[in-house]
């Protein structure tokens, strides 16, 4: 039999602000916290707002010398950690550290860094560039620190797979778990890619909302009038555990960590299936995995960028899955408050979905005025509903077809 995984432990950072409380208020009160972007100036940009954190001083965490040696990425993961870390109420001189590892992912890691030492090189010459440039760039940081600050001698190691990442490292969290390499895993991903490049990038590809005159509402999966996403960072961490483990021990429980799907698409670096094949397979394999079937989920927490494209395929994907079932399953966007965290998205999302299942409560999907044709589900537009909801999906899909499904279900001492 396989080991069974339970989520004891949540820390976020996200547009909302700093801690899991921040998060889920601002969620389950639909708001957005989307508005102009501060960190740099966006005068000569065609997109000038995004899903920033703003409130974040990384002095109050670190020592003056660590803050210029971390890149942002990495003290965001390193805040969530902790956080999850003490959510989880787990004492780290008691156990055996051996046992316990993290896999956090990121689809870009240390971009400000590389992006202002890449300019120091062309404007002050070689012998300037930092020689921490490599340490805070490489995308493994995040989870290396956290290795060390946590003192975590268990697996440890960066998944990279775009904006599925952090879903891509809880899944091989929950396999370490269960095939009994660790007995805790610290999963999830980050991202700080908010800056004048990353910025810059996304709006030459066309990928981007330019409702500068209206940020909060630039956001809205499923609606006929989105234009584009809407550019985030963040990030979400969440301590799993053994379920005898954590049981042993006298820990909450938020939900079980039962299912994983992964596949791809092998269709377009950018593009989804045009069928939604990969992410319909993704939730098959995921529920197939954890021995249910469609009629068991009560919840997806919907990878809903705000695309054209995503959106309408991911509602082609559900249908696929789910059947007539499809209409009967709330179904709701995260980012339509958030924005998109890219390599955080799952992370963030898998922790919303988890306190869903806790508080019996279905996120809402904002800005939903005039839902598109082809976007017929149940979004729970606007308002959080009161749901019990005993079995949830959390989908991410990142460019290169990656597909990442995870499935979480109610728990008895939830």
């Amino acid at each position: 039999m396989k080991r069974r995984v339970v989520i004891t432990g949540v820390g976020a950072i996200s547009p909302f602000g700093v801690g899991v409380p921040a998060l889920w208020d601002g969620v389950k009160a639909g708001k957005s916290a989307i508005g102009p972007i501060t960190l740099f100036d966006t005068k000569d940009f065609p997109v000038t707002f995004a899903g920033e954190v703003r409130g974040f001083e990384p002095e109050a965490y670190f020592d003056k010398k660590e803050v210029r040696h971390l890149d942002r990425v990495t003290q965001f993961a390193l805040v969530a950690a902790m956080e999850a870390r003490k959510d989880a109420g787990l004492d780290l001189d008691a156990a055996d550290r051996t046992r316990v590892g993290a896999v956090i992912g990121s689809g870009i890691g240390g971009l400000d860094t590389t992006e202002k030492q890449v300019l120091t090189l062309h404007e002050k010459g070689v012998r300037r560039v930092s020689p921490f440039l490599v340490p805070m760039m490489m995308i493994n940081a995040p989870t290396g620190q956290v290795a060390i600050h946590l003192g975590l001698l268990g697996p440890n190691f960066c998944v990279s797979s775009a904006c599925a990442s952090a879903n891509h490292a809880i899944g091989v969290g929950l396999m370490t778990v269960r095939a009994g390499a660790a007995d805790v895993m610290f999963v999830g991903g980050s991202e700080a890619a908010l800056t004048p490049i990353g910025l810059a990038g996304f709006c030459s590809a066309r990928a981007l909302s330019k409702r500068n005159d209206d940020p909060q509402r630039a956001s809205r999966p499923f609606d006929k009038d989105r234009d584009g996403f809407v550019f985030g960072e963040g990030c979400g961490v969440l301590c799993i555990e053994e379920r005898e483990h954590a049981l042993r021990r006298g820990a909450r429980i938020y939900a079980e960590l039962s299912g994983f799907g992964n596949t791809d698409d092998a269709f377009h670096i950018t593009a989804p299936h045009e069928h939604g094949d990969g992410a319909a397979r993704a939730m098959q394999v995921a529920l197939d995995d954890a021995g249910l079937k469609p009629a068991d989920i009560t919840y997806i927490n919907a990878h809903g960028t705000s695309t054209d494209l995503n959106d309408r395929l991911e509602t082609m994907a559900i249908k696929r899955v789910f059947g007539d079932h499809a209409r009967a399953v709330a179904v709701s966007s995260t980012k339509s408050m958030i924005g998109h965290l890219l390599g955080a998205a799952g992370g963030v999302e898998a922790i919303v979905t988890a306190l869903a299942i806790h508080e019996k409560i279905a996120p809402p999907t904002i800005n939903l005025d005039n839902p598109d044709v082809d976007c017929d589900l149940d979004y729970v537009p606007h308002t959080a509903r009161p749901l019990d909801i005993r079995a949830a999906l959390s989908n991410t899909f990142g460019f290169g077809g990656h597909n990442a499904c995870v499935l979480l279900e109610r728990h008895p001492a939830s």
